[in-house]
């Protein structure tokens, strides 16, 4: 989806809609609690094996990624269990590693600036195992603190070589990934600071909006790659709210560490890769791809959010996502959400604030919330504008788009 933010403005808004709670019987959850304990994990024994054969197979899955790279004598190992916090926490979203001008933006981040901070990872880091392992390690290796949850492109398996029976299957490969290099994907606390990495599917029931008609639209399968990139057993489906489901009851097994971190923490973040509503989206008007809302979010993970922050929020939270490229942060119904993507290289060419020189964007210094990102151009159009999906007259990019197809 091609980034916005340079584009001039619309007609457009935003406004406040009432929060839809989906609440997933206890059975169901219990179900898919059991059905993702049964899958099966396929490769290799340890994370350190795997580390060592990713020297004789990056040329065959991985692209722009030397294997002296990868190989490492040692990688040193963070304690999942440490409680000391660095000054800042910074929040990065899509750094998408496959592409070179990416990887190298990565490999020259500082490696002293900050070793006593902390990095939330919302997702999209890269679509090979081989360059996630590599962007992961190059992280671990500048921040005191990492944490991670996994965005669609991770769980591609088309370059993988058949390595992997299914997405779920990467996904473990993933997370056990993340155990070997010290990267948290669970919930912790870090000196009265909560992190909470919340984990996510879209579902195209998301989009409630109105329709964009008279024009020929790409078809979902045709437009989203992740039809045909991700495989998933026959219970989990996109098509449906199973994968919204099914990810979601991983954030259900950390009920118990949750409801602890809100009785000791004066602040907590919450983090996702997709969208938890409709507002944080440019109006389907805006879009190149006007069916984008249906598959870019979801209802279920909204209501886990409000379940941890409350129905009425506070100043004291925030909630960082990822996935739409787009730069954001804006206050709804008392919680601030907030995206920082890196974003493919000609995005970051387009956009006005780039992301070179700002990003990772630092959330959290010296026990508060750091001020507003800026520019964000459509969250800044947003909080000035009303939000009008009604209309459905073209945004006149948009309108020469599809008048050259």
């Amino acid at each position: 989806m091609p980034n916005s933010d340079s584009h001039p403005k619309g007609d457009g808004v935003a406004g406040r809609s009432s929060i839809l709670r989906i609440e997933a019987s206890e059975q169901e959850l219990l179900r898919l609690l059991i059905l993702r304990k049964k899958m099966i994990v396929v490769g290799y024994n340890s994370f350190h094996q795997q580390l060592q054969c990713i020297s004789t197979t990056a040329s065959q899955i991985g692209r722009n990624v030397k294997c002296k790279s990868v190989m490492r004598p040692q990688i040193q190992i963070t304690p999942s269990s440490s409680s000391s916090l660095g000054s800042r926490v910074f929040v990065l979203s899509d750094l998408h590693t496959d592409y070179a001008d990416n990887m190298n933006w990565v490999k020259s981040l500082s490696a002293l600036t900050y070793k006593k901070d902390v990095l939330l990872v919302a997702g999209d880091v890269a679509e090979t195992y081989t360059n996630f392992l590599l962007t992961m390690t190059l992280l671990s290796q500048r921040f005191q603190h990492v944490f991670y949850v996994p965005g669609n492109h991770d769980l591609w398996c088309r370059r993988e070589n058949n390595h992997y029976l299914d997405s779920v299957e990467k996904l473990s490969s993933l997370l056990d990934a993340c155990r070997g290099l010290g990267v948290k994907t669970s919930p912790t606390i870090l000196n009265g600071l909560g992190i909470i990495p919340l984990f996510s599917w879209y579902h195209e029931s998301f989009d409630r909006e109105e329709e964009i008609t008279g024009i020929r639209i790409p078809s979902l399968q045709m437009a989203c790659k992740d039809f045909h990139a991700c495989k998933w057993p026959g219970e989990l489906s996109s098509r449906d709210i199973s994968l919204a489901l099914y990810f979601d009851a991983m954030n259900e097994e950390n009920r118990k560490l949750i409801k602890d971190m809100q009785r000791k923490c004066n602040h907590i973040i919450t983090f996702s890769h997709f969208v938890p509503r409709h507002e944080l989206c440019p109006e389907k008007r805006m879009l190149f791809y006007p069916n984008l809302p249906k598959i870019i979010g979801s209802d279920i993970l909204e209501a886990r959010i409000r379940s941890i922050h409350g129905v009425l929020g506070s100043p004291s939270i925030v909630h960082v996502f990822g996935h739409t490229h787009f730069c954001w942060d804006a206050m709804l119904d008392g919680i601030r959400y907030v995206q920082a993507p890196l974003a493919y290289p000609r995005e970051r060419r387009r956009r006005m604030n780039g992301g070179e020189d700002w990003l990772p964007f630092c959330i959290y210094s010296d026990g508060k919330f750091v001020e507003k990102m800026s520019p964000c151009y459509w969250s800044d159009y947003y909080s000035v504008n009303p939000r009008t999906p009604h209309i459905t007259q073209l945004a006149p990019w948009v309108a020469k788009y599809y008048a050259r197809q």
